[in-house]
């Protein structure tokens, strides 16, 4: 059902995410995570943000710094 839907509520959005009611009313009420009140009381969530934020500080796996670092290393020597 969440699948087609752009705004999910927050029961959606803890199955959407993964994350605990608990701490998922922790990261709203901090303001770390992007959400919205439109009448104060109900928290919904946009998906998009919500993709956005979970995929936010990515980390790279240690083969790709390597060959990101060979790569801009060629980069120095031929300029």
């Amino acid at each position: 059902m969440t699948a087609h839907k752009e705004v999910l509520t927050f029961e959606e959005t803890c199955d959407y995410t993964g994350i605990s009611r608990s701490y998922l009313y922790k990261l709203t009420s901090s303001g770390n995570i992007p959400h919205s009140k439109p009448n104060g009381k109900l928290i919904f969530f946009e998906k998009k943000k919500l993709h956005d934020w979970l995929l936010q500080n990515s980390i790279l796996h240690p083969s790709h710094i390597d060959s990101d670092a060979k790569g801009n290393s060629s980069k120095i020597t031929s300029s």
